[in-house]
């Protein structure tokens, strides 16, 4: 079959009399006829086998090799360097650029950690084909020759947030640093969930509970509608009404770890510079970059009347400010100095208009110097004004340019560098000094203690196996891969909220660290290695119950953290819903234990076999919340045995359902009741996937391998925030 037999779209035109035989389309999937299957893709996402590099290539360190003024100054030149193939607005990419590096980092939310500008995911569907990022795809495309110049030093994910860095400074902004060190990757985010719509742009009721109650929005999700960063420019639903966005944006913003005076410097800051792209049909524009077709090469949204008409983007069109290439106090001058009214944009989008404003107060046209236009607000910019919290702010900012500008930097910082985790993982020479709660700081911990010392002391205490893996585990299991925050590291299980979360029995906790600090205070060691020893300790002593002498290794360092150093609201989105390792629910989730254990399981950065051997591990060690019992199968608790994968596959048991995920074991022959189960254990039973992993620390043979895996994992897990 030849490509002349093909359609635009790829698709056998019926000449063709056989089919190729490898499922290559979502739509052929063999696993299709399932649905009610655990998904476990999410955790072989990113998979080396993706990854182009050689395995030793470490972004990272390639970054600190990178002439970082000489890429900056090229990227200086860019801005104002117009390419034929995609016109400049007034002769400057600045607004382009930066709306792409907002875009990029705006989808971070809070909830979950996920999103945001850490991984250079913009470029993938569904991002790079959602109608917010509306020709976005050019803006990637401009920074090509730099990419290609720079190469391996320099990823995508370090371009996109440079580039509005650069883009903010080329038109005036001081701005608050920058980081390089972002690495890329090679396919979409697939554990990011983006929302239960079936179509793009379907009515904000699809997330909301209750569209007049804004906190009502669907848990992570940070936006009114799949498609869009935030809100609606149009207002909610496309309906304008200022009062309503208003609400909707605080919700957003909030959802995107931006507090009001935040969220109202963005919005003027965004919107001080470039314009909105709305003059012409939008119905002629060609399809999104994963629709369009294969000649389009990966462009989308191709605009036949672009020569005459300039681009189409969101359907808006105009600048929201006099001057808009330049960094200055314009947008909060002809926000409050004008009267506002409804009107209609050239590609029939609502946008709000002056009612009277003299000439030399309009923008210059973006192609055509010779003409000025209207400005224009979105709903979002009139929620400023109307709003009477933003309303205040803005004023403030209105009188005090120097006060916004340092705002705003501040914030826009945030915005882009919210997923990079603590401030030591930063790179290059343009990142502040200055520590931010934000930025979870943890003092550096001491090195010079005698750790066999606190060994002793530990073993002496009093504490059980059970008491001393349960508060490692949940001092380190707070770890988000998505956005490098939580952990082990500043011990905060002893800071609220975490003490006091029904996930980590808080009067159990306070008499185990009780004991623990006193140790710590003897041995110079942190609380927070102290923790960890005492969890390491536990895991050797029983593998030596087990049989086996293995030892877990240290590493030095852990500070602790003080309660100024802690927000407690920012913090209070890393409590649990439920610990699949604990056997622990909360029963607020209308999720099942086994979906959120996988949630837990990749936030964590675990893979499949990984998940099941620590899960299997914590069963033995006795390391369930309360006296929960489910899950323990076997009569050795507290020793490193296979047990629970030998029982759970022992064909000589039934399992039987009691209740709600409640579940017996009973002896096949006797129907004598030997152990209790969750859900969350018996998937790796049913699982067909999972029950391979099962079988395998099953056999008689991997008993060793078993205490061995195990604890490869849980050093894994207590290490995870040691960068």
């Amino acid at each position: 079959m030849t490509m002349e037999n093909l359609g635009n779209n790829g698709q056998s035109n019926g000449k063709c009399p056989f089919m190729h035989g490898a499922s290559t389309t979502p739509d052929t999937s063999p696993l299709k006829w399932w649905p009610k299957r655990l998904n476990l893709d999410i955790l072989h996402q990113h998979d080396e086998k993706s990854n182009p590099y050689n395995s030793d290539f470490n972004y990272r360190e390639e970054v600190k090799t990178l002439d970082f003024k000489a890429l900056e100054k090229d990227m200086h030149d860019l801005m104002t360097t117009p390419q034929s193939w995609w016109p400049a607005d007034w002769g400057h990419y600045g607004g382009l650029m930066i709306r792409m590096a907002w875009h990029a980092a705006g989808t971070y939310r809070v909830a979950d950690g996920r999103g945001g500008a850490g991984t250079g995911n913009l470029r993938f569907a569904p991002l790079n084909s959602w109608p917010d990022n509306g020709n976005l795809d050019k803006a990637r495309r401009l920074m090509w020759p730099i990419k290609k110049k720079y190469g391996n030093k320099i990823s995508w994910a370090d371009l996109f947030i440079l580039a509005g860095n650069i883009a903010y400074e080329s038109m005036g902004l001081k701005t608050f640093g920058f980081s390089y060190g972002r690495p890329d990757i090679w396919q979409p985010e697939i554990d990011i969930y983006w929302g239960p719509e079936d179509e793009i742009m379907a009515p904000s009721e699809n997330r909301y509970a209750d569209l007049e109650d804004t906190s009502t929005l669907e848990t992570p999700l940070g936006a009114t509608h799949m498609g869009l960063i935030y809100v609606n420019p149009e207002g909610v639903n496309g309906k304008p009404d200022p009062m309503k966005t208003a609400l909707h944006v605080r919700e957003t913003f909030a959802r995107m770890a931006m507090n009001d005076e935040e969220t109202a410097a963005l919005t003027a800051g965004g919107h001080t510079v470039g314009k909105a792209h709305g003059n012409g049909d939008a119905s002629k524009l060609g399809r999104e970059p994963e629709g369009a077709n294969i000649e389009d090469q990966g462009f989308g949204w191709i605009n036949p009347t672009l020569a005459e008409k300039g681009p189409v983007t969101s359907g808006l069109e105009g600048a929201w400010t006099t001057n808009p290439t330049q960094w200055d106090n314009g947008y909060f001058e002809m926000l409050f100095n004008h009267e506002w009214e409804l009107q209609k944009s050239p590609a029939g989008a609502w946008q709000w208009e002056p009612v009277d404003i003299l000439e030399e107060n309009k923008p210059i046209d973006a192609a055509n110097p010779s003409v000025r236009k209207n400005p224009i607000m979105t709903d979002a910019d009139m929620a400023m004004k109307m709003d009477p919290i933003y309303r205040e702010i803005c004023l403030k900012f209105k009188d005090d340019q120097e006060y916004f500008s340092d705002t705003f930097a501040r914030a826009w910082f945030k915005l882009t560098h919210r997923d990079m985790g603590p401030k030591t993982r930063y790179i290059g020479p343009n990142f502040p000094g200055e520590d931010l709660i934000w930025q979870d700081p943890v003092p550096s911990g001491n090195k010079d203690y005698d750790e066999n010392d606190v060994r002793a002391k530990i073993s002496s205490s009093g504490l059980s196996i059970s008491d001393r893996v349960s508060v490692a585990w949940d001092s380190a299991k707070t770890f988000r891969t998505s956005d490098l925050r939580g952990g082990a590291n500043g011990a905060r299980i002893s800071l609220s909220p975490q003490k006091d979360w029904d996930a980590n029995e808080p009067e159990r906790l306070s008499k185990t660290l009780s004991i623990l600090k006193t140790i710590a205070s003897d041995t110079g060691a942190s609380l927070a290695d102290t923790i960890v020893i005492a969890g390491n300790l536990a895991v050797e002593e029983a593998a030596k119950a087990a049989g086996y002498s293995i030892t877990v290794q240290l590493v030095k360092g852990r500070g602790d953290a003080s309660q100024e150093m802690t927000d407690v609201n920012s913090f209070s989105n890393l409590e649990p819903a439920a610990d699949a390792f604990r056997n622990w629910s909360s029963g607020k989730s209308k999720s099942s234990p086994e979906e959120l254990m996988v949630d837990q399981a990749q936030l964590l950065g675990l893979t499949a076999p990984e998940m099941t051997v620590l899960l299997g591990g914590m069963r033995v060690l006795g390391a369930n919340h309360i006296d929960n019992k489910a899950g323990i199968f076997t009569d050795k608790e507290g020793a490193l045995t296979n047990d629970f994968f030998v029982n759970l596959t022992d064909m000589n048991n039934t399992w039987n359902i009691v209740e709600d995920n409640k579940y017996e074991l009973k002896d096949r022959q006797s129907g004598e009741v030997k152990w209790s189960a969750s859900s969350v254990d018996l998937v790796f039973g049913s699982n067909s996937i999972l029950r391979s992993y099962a079988e395998l620390y099953a056999q008689d043979d991997n008993k060793e391998k078993f205490v061995n895996d195990f604890s490869k994992v849980w050093t894994k897990v207590m290490n995870a925030d040691i960068f």
